[in-house]
């Protein structure tokens, strides 16, 4: 191959920019070319029968104490809401009607959600409520209803969504999760918007404790991909089915991202599902611990990835601009649309 024929990821990037200017894809840019692959891969998929694996971590009885994921059996949320911040595919127009759940059964350092994975904050409701919440935000325009780290609430998410919904249920997920859990959401699930983080198992033990998360990850994506199939999309440009796959590069980790890229282009039939590769890392007060992740990633680093991506053949890919990596993307956990509104705390006066 002769790869000065090949723009470059520059200028590549200048062109997706201005596209996303022109549509207003917001703090998301598509890449929708097709490329061609010029890298050998380093990281296989795996045979698609390799064993399901998980930490021990989740064996606990949650009807009577908080498991490590921090929740109990019992439904807690921390906020509910339109959110325009997702890929422009998943958000819309009107954006994404998002509930954000208590708890997470991992515990990355660099957690930009950190207020509330550990499970202390939010409010308990019932599935009845919860099914409520979902036709409120389908009231107020929402494009689909995105479930935000849902995977221990699995049980209890299921029964809310019996009956179905007009709009396409987005489960918006770690990637480490059980195939047997994902199998209860067959048939409840349109969307699967799952992480991708790791392809070292040795960084996912550093930061997250979880050092079999890649074999997790890649047994859940291919269960995903068997109930959705490929990605399609509505009228308008909104997915209604399919995986779409999120990777954050983490500051001084590239040789990870470039492997999950290999994994990623290795599972999917080409273009049949979606990959965004953000940029958004913002250092949590638990990256003080660990100096290569207590910064910001580098306009160099990110440029790397995307040329990565870019020579691997990657379609239906998103890239962001390194100015996504604000704390003001991230919502505050304040309760907002959980509760029903006359049992919602008065908010103070501001001036």
């Amino acid at each position: 191959m002769e790869t000065n024929k090949i723009p470059s990821a520059d200028a590549w990037l200048r062109e997706a920019k201005a596209d996303a200017a022109a549509s207003g894809c917001g703090m998301f840019l598509l890449h929708n070319g097709v490329v061609r692959r010029s890298a050998k891969a380093r990281v296989r998929a795996g045979d698609a029968d390799a064993p399901d694996v998980r930490g021990m971590r989740f064996s606990y009885d949650r009807e009577k104490t908080a498991g490590f994921c921090g929740a109990t059996a019992v439904l807690k949320a921390a906020r509910a809401g339109l959110h325009l911040w997702e890929e422009p595919s998943i958000s819309g127009e009107n954006g994404a009607g998002t509930v954000f759940f208590s708890g997470c059964g991992l515990r990355c350092v660099y957690c930009q959600n950190y207020e509330i994975s550990g499970g202390a904050a939010g409010a308990e409701i019932t599935v009845s409520r919860l099914r409520e919440i979902f036709f409120e935000l389908i009231g107020r325009g929402a494009e689909c209803i995105d479930l935000v780290t849902p995977t221990h609430f699995t049980p209890q998410i299921a029964e809310a969504l019996r009956g179905g919904l007009p709009v396409p249920v987005v489960w918006n997920s770690s990637g480490y999760e059980r195939v047997e859990t994902l199998k209860r959401m067959d048939g409840l699930v349109d969307v699967y918007l799952p992480d991708f983080k790791y392809s070292d198992p040795a960084a996912a033990k550093k930061y997250s404790n979880a050092a079999d998360y890649p074999s997790v990850a890649l047994a859940a994506l291919r269960e995903m991909y068997r109930q959705t199939g490929p990605l399609r999309f509505s009228e308008k440009g909104t997915l209604t089915r399919g995986v779409q796959v999120r990777h954050l590069v983490l500051p001084g980790n590239l040789e990870n991202t470039y492997g999950v890229i290999d994994a990623f282009s290795s599972l999917f039939p080409s273009g049949e599902a979606g990959f965004s590769l953000m940029s958004q890392f913002t250092p949590t007060p638990a990256c003080e611990q660990y100096p290569e992740l207590n910064r910001r990633l580098t306009a160099e680093e990110y440029e790397k990835a995307v040329d990565y991506m870019y020579l691997c053949g990657v379609e239906n890919g998103f890239v962001q601009e390194l100015s996504s990596a604000r704390e003001e993307y991230v919502p505050a956990f304040d309760g907002s649309g959980v509760l029903p509104q006359a049992d919602r705390p008065p908010k103070a006066d501001t001036i």
